[in-house]
């Protein structure tokens, strides 16, 4: 069975491939470069002991996707090539707009062309909006509050219209809480370019001295300590949810909706202290505004995916924290020793 993976190089991307070639899947990379790095190419194969095709592509374009599919010729899309920063999406949401739908709608349609019917899709919490209940099950009310959210939102949209018009295609719609951690190896993990938006790889320099502080967006939501509460998930536990959704997607068409969280809340100053804890290192810190687009508090009803797929999350916090940690260490000692 072959599957291409789209943003297969990023952060979440990188280890779903690891996964799938472990799980003995054949797997085709693209990838732009544009959040990622040629060097999780070689890194991957360092894990796996594996060689896979990787093309440097952009999704969006149609004529280079039908080369790629025609030489390939993959079973199953997984698609991450996305952009995916909440307050980025809203100073630039054309720019969001224009990536991540035109790159679903061109996937589908050179799917089609080579009779490909099996579609992953990275959704994301953000679909809730900001919730009414929780914790938040698939069917509560779907709302944004941010470009980024819409544009998930709306590829949810297309692909449900793509499984009215073909029957035989089946779309798994996985809406992840908030990835965190790295592979135990300490190979690959998240290193977004510039500075970070997510709150742990901002943790992280701040622990490692590559920023001074931490900025925390806002100290008066209504939550236990005033701080945004969110769920965390371990990245490898949120990759193993992708090939639990994949074999389902293989067996049934339609379109299927499933959340990828641990079902626990922690609030930024949670996470902070227990960065702190776990890894003996102290993270200075600083309250600032609200950031445009943020809410209160969201943590996932995982159930569903536990029923329906065979899926939990099976990493605590303190693996969370500690292998974020470790990773960003074995990438500063890997530079030092290219200086």
């Amino acid at each position: 069975m072959k599957v291409l993976v789209t943003g297969g190089l990023g952060y979440i991307g990188s280890h779903t491939v690891v996964e799938l070639l472990n799980e003995g899947y054949e797997v085709v990379v693209v990838d732009n470069l544009s959040n990622s790095s040629i060097d999780v190419y070689d890194k991957i194969k360092i894990i796996t002991g594996k060689d896979f095709p990787f093309y440097e592509e952009d999704v969006c374009i149609e004529k280079k996707l039908d080369e790629i599919f025609s030489k390939e010729k993959p079973d199953a899309v997984i698609h991450f090539a996305a952009y995916k920063a909440v307050g980025e999406s809203v100073e630039k949401p054309i720019m969001y707009y224009e990536n991540n739908l035109v790159s679903t709608m061109k996937l589908c349609k050179v799917m089609k062309k080579h009779n490909c019917n099996v579609f992953v899709f990275s959704s994301s919490a953000t679909v809730y909006g900001d919730p009414e209940v929780l914790p938040i099950k698939e069917s509560a009310r779907l709302s944004t509050t941010n470009p980024y959210g819409s544009t998930k939102l709306m590829n949810e949209q297309i692909l449900k219209d793509v499984c009215i018009s073909n029957k035989d295609f089946s779309a798994m719609i996985l809406r992840y809480f908030n990835p965190i951690g790295a592979h135990k190896s300490g190979l690959i993990g998240e290193n977004p370019n510039g500075i970070p938006n997510n709150l742990m790889p901002y943790i992280v320099r701040v622990a490692t001295r590559e920023l001074e502080i931490l900025s925390i967006f806002g100290d008066d939501y209504d939550t236990p300590d005033g701080t945004g509460v969110r769920d965390y998930i371990h990245v490898v536990d949120l990759a193993k949810g992708h090939i639990k959704a994949l074999e389902k997607a293989f067996q049934e068409a339609g379109v299927k909706y499933y959340n990828l969280g641990t079902g626990t809340g922690y609030s930024v100053l949670e996470m902070v202290k227990s960065f702190e804890k776990v890894n003996n290192v102290k993270v200075p810190y600083k309250i600032v505004g609200r950031r445009a687009g943020d809410i209160a508090a969201c943590y996932a009803d995982p159930t569903k995916a536990y029923n329906e797929l065979g899926w939990k999350a099976e990493f605590g916090l303190e693996d969370m924290m500690r292998d974020s940690y470790n990773f960003v260490l074995k990438l500063n000692d890997e530079k030092r020793s290219n200086e």
